[in-house]
């Protein structure tokens, strides 16, 4: 069932999509070569109870932390760990912050040091399919026009998009109805209807979009290991108009010469 929100509603969900903006941003000024992904997460946590939030990844569904990490071939879904990250790297960071009874979820692609050129190029074009899918998100449309705006747009560059994960509705839980998948046909799936509030989240390969999900039941990598990325944005849709709930102004305050 889809739960369309109200516009104080909405309004109540700004919050905890503010926070977990802020948190990305705060994660981004220790992304180096040198640092664990595991002291990320600790840096997320706190930053989160700090400022009154509720990291909501953590203990959800048995996860054990507050951020997902997805490095190189990670999908989604990784664990932080005792992993330091290497010149060249490029390391995902997903997490949904609940505040207020509301949840606000985000993810932002990082590279690490200096990385390949094609693989920068990369990361610029899957951030560029994000706001390419919240451009498809109108009134009136459907669901599948995002996704095959996503789909085309990756494929057309010679990227694949992956099919067992996708964006989903959020509220005071942190996924509900509809999915919101990265391919499809257009005129397909659920009407968007104002008070939507749902997550778009390109999660793109560099090669093939088959992927694996290792032994702990969560990590999600590519099975040819070559590099995935992905960025999301918490939306609503408000009198007709497309809301984009979180930001990356953060990250970008954080990281001026390194933002992508």
């Amino acid at each position: 069932m889809i739960y369309l929100k109200t516009p104080d509603q909405i309004e109540q969900m700004r919050p905890a999509a503010t926070l977990v903006s802020q948190t990305l941003g705060e994660v981004a000024k220790w992304i180096e070569p040198g640092v664990t992904t595991r002291k990320l997460d600790a840096i997320a946590h706190d930053f989160i109870r700090d400022n009154g939030g509720k990291p909501a990844c953590l203990g959800y569904g048995g996860f054990p932390a507050t951020l997902c990490i997805e490095v190189n071939e990670t999908v989604v879904h990784g664990f932080p760990s005792g992993y330091t990250l290497r010149e060249g790297d490029i390391i995902g960071i997903d997490t949904v912050v609940e505040k207020d009874g509301y949840n606000g979820d985000s993810c932002y692609t990082f590279a690490v040091g200096q990385v390949d050129e094609k693989v920068m190029q990369f990361l610029k074009d899957v951030k560029a399919a994000l706001y390419v899918g919240i451009e498809a998100c109108k009134v009136g449309k459907r669901i599948g026009d995002i996704s095959n705006a996503v789909q085309t747009f990756c494929e057309r560059r010679g990227y694949s998009v992956v099919r067992e994960m996708c964006g989903h509705g959020i509220g005071k839980s942190m996924h509900e109805d509809p999915e919101v998948p990265n391919f499809g046909r257009r005129g397909t799936g659920p009407l968007i209807k104002n008070g939507m509030t749902i997550c778009i989240e390109p999660m793109v390969n560099m090669g093939s979009k088959n992927v694996i999900i290792e032994k702990n039941g969560w990590e999600c990598r590519t099975r040819d290991r070559k590099n995935s990325a992905h960025y999301e944005h918490t939306l609503a849709i408000v009198d007709d108009e497309v809301q984009i709930l979180t930001t990356f102004d953060y990250i970008q305050a954080a990281i001026p010469d390194r933002f992508i």
